[in-house]
Parts: structure tokens; C-alpha cells; sequence
């Protein structure tokens, strides 16, 4: 693997361990080249995915782009950052193993809403204000007042 710092060629594993929901292996690196130190994760990949778009687009799944877009949601919210790996992680895991390649950007936007209202009720409210494209103050309150009465009135 190069060194993210210098470009080295050949870092040194010095220590490997399986993260905490055994989804991939934890690995500390050395450079010999400049000396720094970095971590990497290697996770088993089932196939390889495609996200098809509202308007036909194709482009490879990123987990990144999954992981980053949970993260602004529970922004600032009681969740620790392991749990939501853990929630992409399985997220990842149902689509590899739903047997199809290509996978539509809604079914994607719905699995995350689902997570989401399972995790937190305010993160699932703001992730669906720009899934669903809320235009005005009546749509955020039309949608909240679907939500579970218990929900509504704490």
C-alpha cells in the first residue's frame, strides 16, 4: 500500500484486528519512507454495485457517499459514530445480498429512511426534509403529523 504522506511504495502492516462488528480488518500501518503511521480497513466487497438514478444516470456505489449522508443527518444528535457504521454496514450487506447489481437511488433513499426512523426521530425528519424535497414549513409539518402520535406528543 503507498504512504498517503509521502508516496512511499511499501508500507508495513504492524498490527491487524477485526473491527468491532467483524464487517472488516482493521489494519496499522508504518512508512519506512518518512516514518508516519496511518490506519486502513479492508471490508469484503459481495459484487459490485450500481446506483441508477431518477433520470437513468448510472454510477458505482459509494458507502462513503451513504455513510456521509447518515452522518449530516444525526448531526449533532445523541448517536455514536460506531453504531452508524454499524447501521451502514448492514445497510451494505442487504443490498450486496439482495442478488441485484443495480440497485435504484430510491430503494437506497428508502432503506436509509427506515434505518433512520428506527435511530432517531429527528435525524429520520431531516433526512426525509431533502429526500422528499420539502419546499415549505407546511410540508415539514404534513409529514410529521404521519409520524406516530406517541411521536408527536413526547
Amino acid at each position: 500500500m503507498r504512504c498517503p504522506f509521502c508516496g512511499h511504495d511499501d508500507t508495513q502492516v504492524k498490527d491487524s484486528r477485526p473491527t468491532e462488528d467483524n464487517s472488516a480488518i482493521r489494519r496499522r500501518r508504518f512508512c519506512p519512507g518518512c516514518g508516519a503511521r496511518f490506519t486502513t480497513f479492508e471490508r469484503v466487497q459481495l459484487r459490485e454495485l450500481t446506483v441508477v438514478k431518477s433520470t437513468g444516470q448510472r454510477e458505482p456505489f459509494d458507502r462513503e457517499k451513504l455513510l456521509r449522508s447518515m452522518r449530516i443527518a444525526l448531526r449533532k444528535r445523541p448517536i455514536d459514530a460506531d453504531r452508524i457504521d454499524r447501521v451502514v454496514n448492514s445497510l451494505v450487506r442487504q443490498l450486496e445480498s439482495s442478488g441485484e447489481s443495480e440497485i435504484p437511488s430510491k430503494q437506497i433513499g428508502e432503506m436509509i429512511m427506515n434505518a433512520l426512523q428506527n435511530l432517531d426521530q429527528v435525524a429520520y425528519i431531516r433526512y426525509a426534509s431533502v429526500y422528499k424535497d420539502f419546499r415549505e414549513a407546511a410540508d415539514f409539518n404534513d409529514f410529521v403529523e404521519q409520524l406516530a402520535p406517541e411521536a408527536q406528543h413526547p
